[in-house]
């Protein structure tokens, strides 16, 4: 194996894998959804790419609060996937954010949900898949 990757994984059997962070010694484990011949005991792949997502939106829009001079963010996002078939594929990502940032005016409402189409997870996904991100600011 290289050493100088991010991150190995490990096939363990039955439709399971495990994903081991080099930097941090992090392991995430991913199991075939149910669906698919799978248990569904953990997330599956589609699931982290659809929370990847989430995450990635959430990161942006934290990093741009931060730099506006915004410490205490409070994030919570909610996650719904659609999978389309031939071929098997992620159809739509549903991302609900609840966002409590004390103080904002409208205006830097609107540029933090702007700010957050840079995210590159989003830019990364195929353009075949939906991506839907909605906002609820407490």
């Amino acid at each position: 194996m290289n050493n100088s990757a991010d991150y190995s994984l490990l096939y363990q059997g039955d439709l399971r894998t495990s994903i081991t962070h080099h930097r941090s010694g992090e392991v995430v484990v991913t199991d075939a959804p149910v669906d698919n011949n799978g248990k569904g005991e953990s997330f599956s792949p589609t699931d982290l790419v659809c929370s990847a997502l989430a995450s990635c939106v959430m990161t942006i829009l934290g990093i741009k609060a931060r730099d506006m001079g915004y410490e205490n963010v409070e994030m919570k996002a909610d996650v719904w996937k659609t999978m389309a078939t031939n071929p098997r594929r992620i159809g739509k990502i549903r991302v609900a954010l609840e966002v409590r940032i004390e103080g904002l005016t409208d205006q830097q409402r609107t540029i933090l949900e702007r700010t957050t189409r840079a995210c590159p997870v989003a830019h990364s996904l195929s353009s075949g898949t939906e991506k839907e991100v909605t906002f609820d600011w407490l």
